[in-house]
């Protein structure tokens, strides 16, 4: 656990006024960290992620024109 914390903290520099808000936000920041820090080690999934990065564009178009109406 302290190993979370020293990481969670180290950007913080000096927390002896840190508030509650702050330290909450921080270890938010941190899970989403650690959640997004996932290995792909499927290889139908690594070309899927290639495959949609590939297609970005078009992607990216469609969701534009799904919130018109």
């Amino acid at each position: 656990m302290g190993r979370h914390l020293a990481t969670v903290l180290d950007e913080y520099g000096d927390i002896w006024g840190m508030t509650d808000k702050e330290l909450a936000y921080a270890l938010y920041k941190y899970r989403s960290q650690i959640e997004m820090d996932v290995p792909h080690t499927d290889e139908s999934e690594l070309d899927k992620i290639i495959k949609e990065g590939m297609d970005l564009d078009n992607i990216l178009k469609e969701e534009d024109t799904d919130g018109d109406y």
